[in-house]
């Protein structure tokens, strides 16, 4: 993955990681605040609620009361609808957002219950204490815009919550059925336990009345809740249109730091580019030194004195190279000289003649690795000259094979040139003195066949030479273009190889504007290829060779 998608995909992930933790952070506080509200709210309901019941709103207090569920469901079943319906219908006016309910329970104080189920040491004992509450309030109950079937109820370990709470007030969220025959709704509930107390005595002992325990109103749970509807639409829009943010922010990021790290990238590549560019044979060329002020400025400096470096590396060896091989070339040219003179000239015994004719062979293979030495010295400085003409590959090909046959009979191999005439521009002594060593060496390595194929890929010329001999490891393949590397079991040390061959291929191809590489496998043989590109030259067939 390149620089500049790290960068885009980091800012991103950075900003994605911001902009959810602000939606989770607004959506809790947003939440908390209308839960807040509502909470406000149903202790003002409760107040006004309570209220109602101690001291009735209306011209008739009897008409005005809450009748208690029990008495609802009997009144409904005698056909006694108007007083019930009356006091409905006025505390559904004063109470129209919220669903209400208050259950009493008689004889009990708050610490006489506290004393009661601190009593209650055991599951069993609590177990009754909480089901003779629950007798008492579901006799007492009194609902308003809550199912009668399907009354607000407590468990037994939420009404342990509530009577041990410090202020007496349990705040909940509850499925609640506000009417018959309908869905529950999620509601914010609000369950008070404390006494109702009154500031004037109450007229009768009916309904809607607290007897005095002890000079001391008796326990009563109120139930409050209001809806929740509103508070989920709120926080769903506001969901909705933080994604929206959210998504828009991301694509909006993204796509801002994807071109400003392009941007900012920009001239590193323009170095990049121009580092490619430079060789062994163009170390007089420099990297672009952006006007950045920055690191990228600081890299093409460092680069620029680093070729400046190399350049006088490579030129000190250049000219070792050259001269020493010019100042070898006279005194082994002697050397042969004197050699073959002492042979012609004198009568030597026999094994002088052996000592004469191993100087002159190795003379020979100085003179041929001086020469090597030198043509590699002007590849390397860039002054290898091509005398570029047009080429018939195939007929070059057969000539080559036609060359070395007798050498390929010697040694009973079979040298065949096979593949599609393709023309194409290129020097051809250069090239001969490519695949001739690329074919002694398929002859030194021992291979049986040995073929020349040459084809067109795309705009350039391939030519191959491929054998059938031991093949060469994998891992030695590229080092074999290195000067001097022989493979350990090479039969070229004992023909006089120097390990030079496939170095001065490689800069003759080079050259050349293409590429040479070595494809083999162990025990199947090897493959070199050479591919050139083609060049502008015309068509021609063999009718127009001469």
């Amino acid at each position: 993955m390149t620089l500049r998608w790290r960068l885009t995909l980091f800012y991103t992930a950075l900003l994605a990681f911001l902009l959810t933790g602000v939606g989770v952070i607004t959506l809790y506080m947003m939440r908390v605040n209308l839960i807040s509200g509502i909470d406000s709210d149903l202790n003002t309901t409760y107040k006004q609620f309570v209220t109602y019941l101690v001291k009735p709103i209306g011209p008739d207090d009897q008409t005005a009361r809450i009748p208690t569920d029990q008495q609802q469901l009997t009144a409904q079943g005698n056909g006694q609808f108007d007083q019930i319906g009356q006091a409905k219908l006025l505390a559904r006016y004063y109470f129209s957002n919220s669903s209400l309910a208050v259950e009493e329970l008689s004889f009990y104080s708050r610490q006489t219950l506290l004393d009661d189920l601190k009593a209650a040491r055991t599951p069993d004992a609590k177990k009754k204490l909480f089901d003779y509450l629950a007798g008492l309030r579901e006799d007492s109950r009194r609902s308003l815009a809550v199912d009668i079937n399907r009354p607000i109820t407590l468990s037994d370990a939420e009404l342990d919550a509530l009577i041990n709470s410090t202020d007496g007030r349990l705040r909940l969220n509850r499925l609640i059925a506000d009417a018959p025959n309908r869905e529950p709704t999620l509601m914010r509930l609000l369950v008070v336990l404390g006494p109702l107390t009154n500031t004037e005595p109450s007229r009768d002992a009916g309904i809607g009345s607290f007897q005095n325990f002890q000079n001391e109103p008796p326990l009563s749970v109120v139930y409050v809740a209001r809806s929740l509807k509103t508070v989920q639409s709120t926080l769903d829009d506001l969901r909705q249109v933080v994604m929206l943010l959210f998504l828009t922010g991301l694509f909006t990021a993204g796509t801002g730091a994807y071109l400003l790290a392009g941007q900012a990238l920009l001239p590193l590549r323009r170095v990049q580019r121009a580092a490619e560019r430079i060789g062994g044979q163009n170390l007089t060329e420099r990297v672009p030194v952006p006007q950045t002020g920055d690191e990228v400025e600081s890299l093409a400096t460092a680069l620029n004195a680093m070729l400046g470096r190399l350049e006088g590396s490579f030129e000190a060896q250049r000219r070792f190279t050259s001269d020493a091989s010019h100042e070898l070339r006279t005194p082994v040219t002697a050397i042969s000289g004197h050699a073959s003179y002492l042979l012609r000239r004198t009568n030597p015994t026999g094994q002088q003649q052996e000592s004469l004719k191993i100087i002159q062979s190795e003379s020979a293979r100085l003179t041929n690795l001086i020469a090597s030495l030198l043509q590699l010295a002007r590849s390397d400085s860039g002054a290898l000259a091509l005398q570029r003409g047009p080429i018939l590959s195939a007929l070059f090909l057969s000539e080559i094979v036609r060359e070395l046959a007798p050498l390929a009979q010697a040694q009973q191999t079979t040298l065949t040139s096979v593949g599609e005439d393709v023309t194409f521009e290129a020097d051809a002594d250069r090239l001969k003195q490519v695949l001739i060593n690329l074919v002694s060496n398929a002859l030194k390595a021992g291979a049986q066949t040995v073929t020349l194929r040459s084809e067109r890929v795309d705009d350039d010329v391939r030519l191959s030479v491929q054998d059938d001999g031991p093949g060469i490891p994998e891992d030695q393949l590229e080092r074999l273009f290195d000067r001097f590397y022989r493979l350990e079991d090479s039969r070229s040390r004992d023909q006089g190889g120097a390990g030079l061959g496939l170095s001065i291929a490689r800069g003759i191809v080079d050259a050349h504007g293409g590429r040479i590489w070595l494809d083999s496998e162990v025990g199947r043989g090897t493959t070199a290829y050479v591919q050139l590109p083609v060049g502008n030259v015309p068509e021609f067939d063999l009718d127009d060779v001469p």
